[in-house]
């Protein structure tokens, strides 16, 4: 099946990136290194020094001569690795957009680029609650999770098939998801807006893109350990750097074990984590690098499907349900998963022009989940005290291969400078994917809680064998018009098959879908002397449904477009990045719960979101850093069910403020302080928006004092323990946000 785009731009796009594919490769013969000159500063031939990573090859700004052995002699600046540490909060370059190492605010496109040294600060969880203070997110929507991270950007669900890991998509259906560990992490970054031209199908929100921890140059030796809420207690390590005298090898190790409680009654929050990853640096313009990780969990589901009466609002009696109450029993509610990563990158620079990278990861996940659901509502609608449940068993297994071969080459042609990107990537994702239930299940009773209810064997109502494919080829230029304006043409052909197997039918019947679709991108930015940067920008996305709907039918795939006109800051010579930018951004076929089945999924048709995000990051002082942001959007549905009204379970204002301050002499050095405020708008709480989910202000905080090499913190989200519901996607559906945590950590650092 082709799919074509709404608009009838596609054609169009493909025929100008054929174009300037076949007018940049025939100009490559002829763009001698004297050409190139005027291009992108060149690639260098080696790149152990100056970096903290031992990653790849784009982390010098400039060479002057070759040293001996082919070794360079630094003349210049040094550039940051995109994929490396950030000194501060403010990040200066990022690959999630380009692909082509592109400094942020010659970026025509929203993005937030999280640090090491932010997470350090703000002590998150997950990534959900890590990416929290990013405009245009909505983390956590259904409250704290150790499952799996959920989260919107721009007002649409991007967890699915937004998740990435080093580039390279994680996919999340049914209940064989991925939930990746935020302490072995060196970097978030967010990408907001159609990302399909160089990721491939995904929906229009964006790209979360959370970049590994990487073997560092020099030695690194770093333990920490701590413990605080719910009887958490947790130690961790963090160990790396040259594994030979002449410079090849280079090695890391992460890893984190954490146990004990969470705000929820009988719910564990236990996880083993290790990281071990290896560089390998034959010669100065050769990298390869090895990134793995294995995770076991052993959890349950903090987030329980209440009822709008007895959360948001008090039930017949007055009464609100407690939020350590776990409704789906606190001893046979139990969620495990084990899940493995094996990767690696590789980077060869062939001179001043070529550089080809291939990426790979083979990731598996095995999960048990049991519970006692609810989601139904009361039994007894008068009293209110009588919680219908049922018992929900699933086994999954999900496997995912992906390859993404690149190909980048600067150069100019005589008038214009090109950084002319070709790539070809391929994914797999299976899913065994078994659920059952069982309703003889006794109701929980809010007034005398009853605990080990007794629960009979499930019944299969699934038993599916799901696979996806998909190819994509695609090509991008970056063009300097002049030196101060560059424009992006992208384009991408992709090639997909979902096939689902049903097991519980007889004979097992087999449903097949092939879709294939062609995605673009076009931008412009000009980037003034004094660091202001206007933008503009068009991308279109595409996103093949895995799976089908409760009466085995195939979803059609979702299309997307997205306007957006923006502007970015960035004063020479300073450590301030502020941006605004305002979007229009449409989805189709857009999928959601059915109001009358909970096993079964709708597409509403046309789904479109306007507003605008505005952002400030700054690192005033190497003391003192700050992050604000501020997002409003509209968003309705204009075409289907429901049209005028907004999904349920979606804020559309946000707002957050957080800082971080040491003293740097005097008395008091080494001593320092913190926190934030984040405000979430009103959400509806059903579909045909008559109830309200309320706003809420949240305050976070944190104090901490560093003393040589040691560094002691005390961190505390949600410091006044506002009770809240995060948001609600039916009167029988709501979710509870985090209660107040508090974290004291020590670490240790040579």
């Amino acid at each position: 099946m082709r799919v074509v785009h709404p608009r009838s731009g596609v054609l169009r796009a493909l025929l100008v990136d054929a174009f300037l594919a076949s007018t940049s490769l025939a100009v490559l013969a002829q763009a001698a290194p004297a050409l190139a000159q005027d291009a992108t500063p060149p690639r260098p031939r080696a790149s152990n020094l100056g970096s903290q990573t031992a990653q790849s090859s784009v982390q010098l700004e400039e060479l002057s001569v070759t040293g001996q052995g082919g070794g360079p002699v630094v003349a210049g600046p040094v550039r940051d690795d995109p994929r490396g540490p950030i000194t501060g909060f403010v990040a200066k370059r990022s690959l999630t957009a380009t692909k082509t190492d592109t400094p942020l605010i010659e970026t025509p496109q929203s993005i937030t680029v999280i640090g090491r040294q932010q997470l350090d600060a703000q002590k998150p969880q997950s990534v959900s609650e890590a990416i929290q203070y990013a405009p245009g997110v909505f983390g956590s929507p259904f409250g704290p999770d150790t499952r799996q991270d959920f989260f919107l950007i721009r007002g649409f669900t991007t967890n699915d098939t937004g998740l990435y890991k080093d580039g390279l998509q994680l996919l999340n259906f049914g209940f064989g998801g991925f939930q990746l560990e935020p302490f072995g992490l060196e970097r978030i970054e967010v990408l907001r807006g159609p990302s399909a031209v160089l990721f491939g199908a995904g929906n229009p929100g964006g790209v979360v893109n959370l970049v590994s921890k990487r073997p560092p140059l020099d030695p690194l030796r770093y333990i920490e350990a701590g413990g605080g809420s719910f009887g958490q207690k947790y130690f961790a390590f963090d160990l790396g750097g040259p594994a030979d005298a002449e410079g090849h090898w280079f090695y890391r190790l992460t890893a984190i074990g954490r146990n004990g409680g969470t705000q929820v009654d009988g719910v564990e929050d236990n996880r083993g984590y290790i990281a071990p990853s290896f560089t390998y640096k034959p010669d100065g313009a050769t990298t390869f690098t090895i990134l793995s990780s294995f995770q076991h969990d052993e959890t349950g589901r903090i987030n329980a499907f209440l009822p709008y009466y007895g959360t948001v609002r008090p039930q017949a009696e007055g009464l609100r349900i407690p939020r350590s109450y776990n409704t789906q029993d606190n001893i046979q509610d139990r969620y495990r998963r084990t899940q493995a990563f094996i990767g690696y990158e590789f980077e060869h620079v062939f001179d001043d022009v070529w550089t080809v990278r291939q990426n790979a990861r083979y990731a598996i996940s095995q999960s048990y989940d049991n519970s006692l659901g609810g989601g139904i509502g009361y039994l007894d609608p008068t009293t209110q005290t009588q919680l219908s449940r049922y018992r929900f068993q699933a086994a999954s297994t999900a496997r995912q291969l992906n390859v993404d071969t690149q190909a980048i080459a600067r150069f100019s042609d005589g008038l214009f400078a090109h950084t002319f990107l070709m790539g070809v990537d391929y994914k797999y994702f299976s899913l065994n994917d078994n659920q059952g239930t069982f309703f003889g299940v006794d109701p929980f009773n809010l007034a005398a809680p009853n605990f080990v209810s007794p629960a009979g064997p499930v019944t299969p109502y699934l038993i599916n064998f799901d696979q996806f494919q998909q190819t994509g080829i695609y090509v991008q230029d970056q063009i300097k018009l002049t030196p101060e304006l560059t424009m992006i043409a992208s384009g991408r052909g992709d090639f997909t098959t979902n096939e689902v197997n049903n097991k519980l039918a007889s004979p097992i019947s087999r449903t097949t879908q092939n879709a294939n679709a062609a995605t673009e991108r076009f931008a412009l930015i000009y980037n003034f002397d004094f660091g202001l940067a206007p933008y503009i920008s068009y991308a279109t996305s595409f996103n093949p449904q895995v799976g089908t709907n409760a009466f085995s039918q195939p979803f059609k795939p979702t299309t997307g477009e997205q306007y957006e006109a923006g502007v970015k800051y960035e004063p020479p010579g300073t450590n301030l990045f502020v941006t605004a930018a305002f979007f229009d951004l449409a989805l189709n076929n857009s999928l959601t719960t059915d109001p009358s089945n909970v096993n079964n999924s709708l597409q509403l048709g046309l789904t479109r979101s306007r507003g605008f995000e505005g952002s400030l990051t700054a690192s005033i002082t190497p003391e003192l850093n700050v992050i604000a942001s501020v997002t409003s959007y509209d968003l309705k549905i204009e075409r289907g069910d429901n049209v005028g009204r907004t999904p349920a379970g979606v804020p559309q204002t946000f707002a957050s403020v957080f800082g971080d301050y040491t003293i740097p002499t005097g008395e008091f050095a080494g001593f320092g302080f913190g926190g934030g405020v984040r405000y979430v708008g009103s959400s509806f709480a059903t579909t045909d928006n008559t109830l309200k989910v309320p706003e809420r202000v949240l305050f976070d905080t944190l104090v901490h004092y560093t003393s040589g090499n040691w560094r002691f913190a005390i961190n505390a989200a949600n410091i006044f323990d506002k009770r809240f519901v995060s948001s609600c996607t039916s009167i029988n559906a709501c979710f509870y946000g985090e209660a107040r945590r508090v974290t004291a950590s020590l670490s240790y650092k040579w």
